[in-house]
C-alpha cells in the first residue's frame, strides 16, 4: 500500500512540478518584459506656450480645432518627438476622454476586477516583444504623446505601455469579429467606371467600441520630417493609420480577415499602414514595405495610387502575403481574401462559407454596376446602402449590409486631386466634409485658411435619418436592457418589449433576444415562436443560425 501511495504521489507531483515551473517561467517573462520605451531628453521638448485663438489651440506651429460639423482637425509637423509632443499637448483632454471610454468599454466586457488584472498579465506576456516590432520613429512619437497621458490607469501599465498596446486594438478587435466589432467594406473605381475617369476610393471603417468611443473623430494632417505628408482619420492618441491619403495620392484602408489565432505579437496592422502611407507612393512600394513587416493578424490593405491610376489589395497573414489585382476598372474588399494564394486556405474558405463577407462583396459590385460611372456622391450612396445583395430590406444593423450603423468613420478619396470627403455623425448618414491636401499643406496660407475648403460637401442622407435614426438609437439602447432581463429573469413592462420590437422588427436578432427573454419568464411557447420567427429573417453568419436552431431543439 505504501508503495502504491508513493507512486500516486510521484504521479501527482509531476504535473504540479511542471505547473510550478510554468508559473515561475511566466513570472520571469512578465518581469523581464521590455516595451522598448525611447528615452526622451527633456531638452528636446519645445516648452512653448499653448494658446487658444479663434477656436484653435496652437502649439509651436501645430494646431487643433473642432469644426462646425463636430470633426476634430489637427495639424502636426516635425520629427517624432515634436509631432508626439504637440499631439499630446494639443489634445490632452481628448486623450483622457478616449482612454476613459476605452477602459470603461473593456470593463463592460470584463466586469471582474480580478479577471481584468489577470487579463493585463496575459496582455503583457503576449505583447512583451511588441516594442521590437515597432520602428523607433513610431515608438518615439507614441512615447512623446504619452507624456500628456493620465496616470489614473497605471494599473494597466505606464502611459507609454498603454498607448503602445492600444495600437493593437484593431488587431484584437478583429479576432472578435463574431462580436460585431469589425466588419469593414471598401472599393475603388477608375477609368470608365469613374465619372471623370480618375481614381475614386470609398470605405466604411466598421470598428465598434460604443458610440462614446466614436464621438471624437480626429483627422490628423501630418507633415513629418521624413517621407510624405499625409492625412488620416482615427481618434486621439492613434498614430497608426486606419484610413488615409498622402500627398503623392496614395491611399491606405485596412480590412480585417480571418486566420489563425496569433501565437505571439508582431507589428500592429495600423502601424504597418502608417509606414506605407508615410513612405510609399505606388502600389509596388506599398507591397515592398508590407513584405518587410511581420503582422500577427490577417488583414487586407486596399491601396489606391494616383501614380498607378488604379487600386490593388495587399492580402497579408502572419505567414504569407499576396497582391490581388483587378481584371477591369474596379475592385472591392470586405473581410475575406480573394487571391489565388489564399484560395486553398482553410480559414479563408470557412470565412467565405460561413460569414457575411462574400454577401457584402457581391453587393458592392452590384451597386457599382447600377450606379456606374461613379461620382463621389454615388460612392457615398454605396457606403450608405443598408440592404442585402438582392436589394431587400433585412432590418437595421445587419452585418449583411454595407451600412451597419456602426461605422467609426466613412471616407471617400479622389487621390489624383488630393481631395477626401470624411463623414460626420451619425455613422455615414451625416454629410461628408471635403478636404484638399494641397491646400492643407500649403505653408503660404495662414492656419485658418489651410483647412477651409471651397469644395462642396456631400449632403447628409436625410431620408435614412428621418426614417430610421430614432429606431436605431432605441434598438441600441434596449438591446442590453432585454439581454440583462433575460439573464436575470427580470420582468419588463409590455411597452418596453413593444418598443424594442417596433424599433427593428425585420432583424433576426430582435426576435432571438425576445425569445431569450420569454424563456427566462417561463413562457416557452412565446420563446419558441420568437426563435422560429428569427429564422425567417436574413442571418449573417452560419454560427448565429445554428445557435438559434439549438435553442429551438432544447426547448422542444
Amino acid at each position: 500500500m505504501r508503495k502504491f501511495l508513493k507512486i500516486v504521489a510521484i504521479i501527482i507531483a509531476i504535473p504540479v512540478g511542471l505547473l510550478v515551473l510554468l508559473v515561475i517561467a511566466a513570472a520571469i517573462l512578465y518581469r523581464t518584459t521590455d516595451m522598448k520605451e525611447p528615452a526622451i531628453n527633456p531638452e528636446r521638448l519645445s516648452h512653448y506656450a499653448l494658446t487658444d485663438s479663434a477656436g484653435y489651440r496652437i502649439y509651436n506651429g501645430n494646431f487643433l480645432r473642432r469644426n462646425n460639423d463636430g470633426l476634430w482637425e489637427m495639424y502636426i509637423h516635425g520629427d517624432a518627438v515634436a509631432r508626439g509632443e504637440a499631439a499630446g499637448i494639443l489634445a490632452d483632454s481628448l486623450l483622457y476622454y478616449q482612454e476613459s471610454v476605452f477602459v470603461d468599454q473593456i470593463r463592460e466586457y470584463v466586469p471582474s476586477e480580478s479577471y481584468l488584472n489577470f487579463l493585463r498579465y496575459l496582455i503583457v506576456l503576449f505583447n512583451r516583444d511588441l516594442g521590437n516590432n515597432v520602428t523607433e520613429e513610431f515608438r518615439t512619437e507614441i512615447a512623446a504623446i504619452a507624456l500628456s497621458c493620465t496616470h489614473e490607469y497605471d494599473f494597466i501599465g505606464t502611459p507609454y505601455e498603454r498607448q503602445l498596446n492600444y495600437h493593437a486594438a484593431h488587431d484584437i478587435g478583429h479576432l472578435m469579429q463574431d462580436y460585431m466589432l469589425v466588419g469593414c467594406s471598401s472599393f475603388a473605381v477608375w477609368d470608365s467606371d469613374s465619372a471623370d475617369s480618375t481614381l475614386l476610393v470609398g470605405r466604411n471603417f466598421d470598428f465598434y467600441m460604443g458610440d462614446d468611443f466614436a464621438r471624437n473623430k480626429l483627422i490628423t494632417f501630418c507633415e513629418p520630417d521624413s517621407g510624405y505628408r499625409f492625412a488620416s482619420i482615427g481618434w486621439p492618441g492613434m498614430i497608426g493609420v486606419l484610413s488615409g491619403m498622402n500627398e503623392a495620392g496614395l491611399t491606405v484602408t485596412i480590412n480585417a480577415a480571418k486566420g489563425t489565432l496569433p501565437r505571439a505579437t508582431a507589428t500592429p496592422i495600423s502601424l504597418l499602414a502608417r509606414e506605407i502611407l508615410q513612405y510609399a507612393a505606388t502600389i509596388d512600394e506599398a507591397y515592398a514595405i508590407a513584405g518587410r513587416r511581420k503582422t500577427f493578424v490577417s488583414e487586407s490593405l486596399l491601396i489606391g495610387s494616383a501614380r498607378d491610376g488604379k487600386a490593388a489589395i495587399i492580402e497579408k497573414s502572419p505567414d504569407r502575403m499576396a497582391l490581388f489585382t483587378a481584371t477591369d476598372n474596379r475592385i472591392a474588399c470586405t473581410n475575406h481574401y480573394q487571391s489565388a494564394a489564399f484560395a486553398n486556405d482553410t480559414h479563408n474558405q470557412e470565412n467565405i462559407r460561413t460569414s457575411d463577407s462574400p454577401h457584402r462583396l457581391r453587393r458592392l459590385y452590384r451597386l457599382a454596376d447600377s450606379l456606374a460611372p461613379l461620382t463621389p456622391a454615388r460612392a457615398a450612396s454605396m457606403l450608405r446602402d443598408y440592404r442585402d445583395e438582392e436589394g431587400c430590406f433585412i432590418g437595421l444593423c445587419n452585418e449583411l449590409s454595407i451600412n451597419q450603423c456602426i461605422a467609426h468613420h466613412s471616407v471617400i478619396f479622389a487621390p489624383e486631386k488630393r481631395i477626401m470627403w470624411v463623414s460626420t455623425a451619425p455613422w455615414q448618414a451625416g454629410k461628408y466634409v471635403a478636404y484638399n491636401l494641397d491646400s492643407v499643406f500649403c505653408t503660404d496660407k495662414t492656419i485658418e485658411k489651410r483647412i477651409e475648403v471651397s469644395i462642396a460637401p456631400i449632403a447628409a442622407d436625410t431620408a435614412f435619418l428621418a426614417a430610421y435614426y430614432d429606431d436605431v438609437i432605441a434598438y441600441r439602447r434596449l438591446v442590453p436592457v432585454i439581454r440583462d432581463a433575460a439573464r436575470t429573469a427580470t420582468c419588463l413592462p409590455a411597452d418596453t418589449l413593444q418598443r424594442f420590437l417596433s424599433a427593428n422588427p425585420d432583424f433576426y436578432h430582435t426576435h432571438e433576444l425576445l425569445g431569450d427573454y420569454y424563456l427566462s419568464q417561463g413562457n416557452h411557447d412565446q420563446a419558441l415562436a420568437e426563435w422560429e420567427s428569427a429564422l425567417q429573417f436574413a442571418i449573417p453568419k452560419e454560427g448565429e443560425k445554428i445557435r438559434i436552431e439549438d435553442k429551438i431543439k432544447q426547448i422542444k
